[in-house]
C-alpha cells in the first residue's frame, strides 16, 4: 500500500511539473519567423524599427511622445468611463476581484508626477513600482518590456506635459492569496523576459516594425492570445482568441474559418485605421477603443507594417467559431425560431437600421450577416454591444447607442438569441444570468 502511494505521488508530482514546464517554458512572442535576433544596432537602420516613423521624425519632441504614447494605448485603460484620460480608476473585474487601473498623470500625490526615469523604466519593463511593490500583469509589462528605453521615456515624457489631475488611487478587492503582489515576483521571473525589443536578422524592415508595434507597443496578445493556468500568454496558441472585459477578443491568425485568414490587406487595414470594414462588422469595446485611442493615429505605414506582421502568424484554427452563415434567407429562418420576445424586439427597435435581411438599412456598419460576432454562439459581443452599444461616437461613423437603461437582462438575452439565431451560423442561448454578469463588466 505504501509503495503504490509512493508511486501515485510520484506520477502526480511529474504530471504537475511537466504541466507547469510546459506553460513556463514557452516559445518567444515572434520565434515562429525562425529568424536570428539580432541587436537593434547590429541591424540595417535598426532605430527606425522603433519610435517614430520616417515621416514623423522631424517632428517636434512632444508630438513625437504623443505618438508613441499612442502606439502603447495607454490611455485607454488608464481612463475611467466619464473620468479624465490618465487619471485611473476603471475598473477590470476579474475571476478573483476587481482590479482598478492607477492614476497615471503628473500631480505628485495621487499620479506619477515624482517618478524618476529609471522608476518609470522599472516599472514599465518590470512591474515593480517605486516603492518596491510588484504590479498585476493586468499592466501589460510582460509585453511593453519589448519597448526601448527611448521609448519609454518619450512616454513618460507625454505623460508629464499633461495637466496633473488629482485623483486617488481605488483599492483593488482581491481576497487571499491573489493580493499578494509578492507572488507577482514569482510570476514575472516565469513570464517577463526583461529583454527589449531584437529584430529578426532574416526579415525586412516594415515585418520587423510590425513585429515591434504588434508585440510590444500595441500588445495584442494580451487580448487575442489565450491564457494559461497561471494566467500567462500561451504563446503556443498564439492570436488564437482571447477575452478583455468579458469581450471575446476573435482569431486573428492566418485561419481563414476562425481567423482573418479571408481577409484583404485592404480590409484589415481599414478596420484597423477606422474600425470597420465592409462586411466584417464594426469595432467595438476593447477593440473600438483600441481603434478611437491608438491604431487611428498611426500613420498608414504603420497600419501596412502591422499587416505585413499579421499575415506571417501561423494560422490556428479556433472551435469558438462555426463557419460564418451567408445571407439570411427571407422568410424560412423566421418560423422556426421560438423566440417571440426577441422578434418583437428586434422588429420594433433594431431592424430599422439593420433590415430584415440583416444587411444593413442605410451604412454597412449596421450588416449583422457574416460578421463574426453575430456567428459567435456565445452571442456574449452581441449582448455587449446592446448593453454598450458598438462603433466610436465622434468619428462621423454611423454608431449604434447603448440600450442598457431601456433593456433588462432577460430582453438583451431574448434580442441577441433571436439575432444569432436569424442571422447567424448557430443560434445561441445566451441567458439573463450572464447577461447580467456582463452589464457589470
Amino acid at each position: 500500500m505504501r509503495r503504490t502511494l509512493l508511486v501515485l505521488t510520484g506520477a502526480i508530482v511529474v504530471l504537475v511539473a511537466a504541466i507547469v514546464g510546459r506553460m513556463v517554458f514557452q516559445p518567444g512572442p515572434y520565434s515562429f519567423a525562425d529568424g536570428t535576433e539580432v541587436d537593434l544596432a547590429s541591424y540595417p537602420n535598426g532605430a527606425a524599427l522603433t519610435g517614430v516613423p520616417a515621416e514623423l521624425a522631424s517632428t517636434d519632441p512632444r508630438a513625437r511622445a504623443e505618438y508613441v504614447t499612442r502606439m502603447a494605448d495607454c490611455e485607454a485603460c488608464h481612463t475611467a468611463k466619464g473620468g479624465k484620460p490618465f487619471a485611473g480608476g476603471r475598473p477590470f473585474v476579474l475571476p478573483f476581484g476587481t482590479i482598478y487601473t492607477p492614476n497615471i498623470t503628473p500631480d505628485p500625490e495621487t499620479g506619477i508626477g515624482k517618478w524618476t526615469d529609471a522608476q518609470f523604466l522599472k516599472a514599465v519593463h518590470q512591474g515593480i513600482a517605486p516603492d518596491g511593490t510588484r504590479f498585476y500583469p493586468a499592466f501589460p509589462y510582460a509585453s511593453y518590456t519589448m519597448l526601448t528605453d527611448a521609448d519609454v521615456l518619450a512616454i513618460k515624457s507625454y505623460l508629464f506635459s499633461l495637466p496633473p489631475v488629482k485623483q486617488a488611487n481605488k483599492p483593488n478587492t482581491f481576497g487571499f492569496p491573489f493580493n499578494q503582489r509578492w507572488l507577482m515576483g514569482i510570476w514575472s521571473s516565469f513570464f517577463n523576459s526583461d529583454r527589449r525589443f531584437r529584430p529578426i536578422r532574416e526579415r525586412d524592415a516594415a515585418w520587423n516594425r510590425g513585429a515591434y508595434l504588434v508585440e510590444a507597443a500595441g500588445h495584442c496578445g494580451e487580448c487575442h492570445t489565450p491564457r494559461n493556468l497561471m494566467q500567462a500568454m500561451d504563446q503556443r496558441s498564439k492570436f488564437a482568441g482571447g477575452q478583455a472585459e468579458g469581450w471575446n477578443a476573435y482569431n486573428i491568425t492566418g485561419d481563414r474559418t476562425s481567423g482573418i485568414g479571408g481577409w484583404s490587406d485592404a480590409e484589415i487595414a481599414a478596420y484597423l485605421s477606422t474600425g470597420h470594414a465592409p462586411g466584417r462588422g464594426v469595432a467595438s469595446g476593447p477593440m473600438g477603443e483600441a481603434v478611437g485611442l491608438s491604431l487611428s493615429k498611426l500613420t498608414p505605414s504603420d497600419i501596412a507594417a502591422i499587416v505585413t506582421y499579421l499575415r506571417t502568424v501561423p494560422a490556428i484554427s479556433s472551435d469558438r467559431l462555426p463557419q460564418p452563415a451567408g445571407p439570411a434567407p427571407a422568410s424560412p429562418k423566421l418560423t422556426a425560431i421560438d423566440n417571440p420576445v426577441g422578434k418583437r424586439m428586434f422588429e420594433g427597435n433594431c431592424a430599422s437600421c439593420h433590415a430584415w435581411t440583416g444587411a444593413g438599412a442605410i451604412f454597412d456598419e449596421a450588416r449583422l450577416t457574416g460578421v463574426r460576432s453575430v456567428n459567435d454562439p456565445t452571442a456574449a459581443n452581441v449582448a455587449l454591444m446592446i448593453l454598450n452599444g458598438a462603433g466610436q461616437p465622434g468619428t462621423g461613423r454611423p454608431y449604434m447607442p447603448s440600450f442598457a437603461a431601456a433593456y433588462s437582462d432577460a430582453e438583451v438575452a431574448a434580442v441577441a438569441n433571436y439575432v444569432t439565431a436569424r442571422f447567424g451560423a448557430k443560434g445561441s442561448s445566451i441567458t439573463p444570468k450572464e447577461v447580467a454578469k456582463l452589464r457589470r463588466n
